[in-house]
C-alpha cells in the first residue's frame, strides 16, 4: 500500500495541489459551506478540487505514523517520570509501554513506545515540550510507525 505514495516538499508541487488542500480546511472548518465558494476563495476550479481532494493528504491525516519510539535521558531525581508522563497525557499521546533504565552517575534512560492516534499536536510539538521539562536532558525520536 505505502508504495504507492511519496512525501515531497511543498515547494517541490504545483500551487493547485496546496489549494486543494487550503479548500478542503475551509470546507471542514465551516468558513464555506460550499465547495464552489472555497474554490473561489482559493483560485482553482471545481474540476481541479473534485480531482484532487481525496489524493492530496497532508501527514496529520494518514493513518500510517500513528505509533512512536522515544528515548529519554532523565535526571535521576524523584518525580521525573509523572513529569513527563504527565505532559504526553497532556498531547493526547498514549503509552503503550515503557522501559526505565537504572540511574548511572545521576542519569536514567527511559524508552516510551506511545500511540499517537488522538494526540492534539505534531511529535515535533509533544518532543519540544518534553524537552523544556527541567530536568529531561535529551528527547530522541526513535521510531515512527
Amino acid at each position: 500500500m505505502l508504495n504507492d505514495y511519496l512525501i515531497v516538499e511543498k515547494s517541490a508541487l504545483p500551487d493547485y495541489f496546496i489549494k486543494v488542500v487550503e479548500a478542503r480546511r475551509l470546507l471542514e472548518s465551516g468558513v464555506y459551506s460550499q465547495v464552489i465558494d472555497a474554490v473561489h476563495a482559493v483560485g482553482i476550479s471545481r474540476s481541479t478540487y473534485y480531482k484532487y481532494k481525496d489524493r492530496i493528504l497532508e501527514p496529520n491525516q494518514l493513518t500510517v505514523g500513528r505509533k512512536a519510539s522515544l528515548m529519554l535521558q532523565l535526571s535521576h531525581e524523584a518525580g521525573m517520570l509523572t513529569k513527563v508522563l504527565a505532559a504526553v497525557s497532556g498531547c493526547n499521546a498514549n503509552v503503550l509501554t515503557i522501559t526505565q533504565s537504572l540511574p548511572i552517575h545521576g542519569k536514567a534512560n527511559i524508552m516510551l513506545s506511545l500511540d499517537l492516534s488522538q494526540i492534539r499536536r505534531g511529535i515535533d510539538q509533544m518532543t519540544a515540550d518534553l524537552s523544556a521539562i527541567d530536568g529531561v536532558e535529551n528527547v530522541r525520536l526513535l521510531a515512527l510507525e
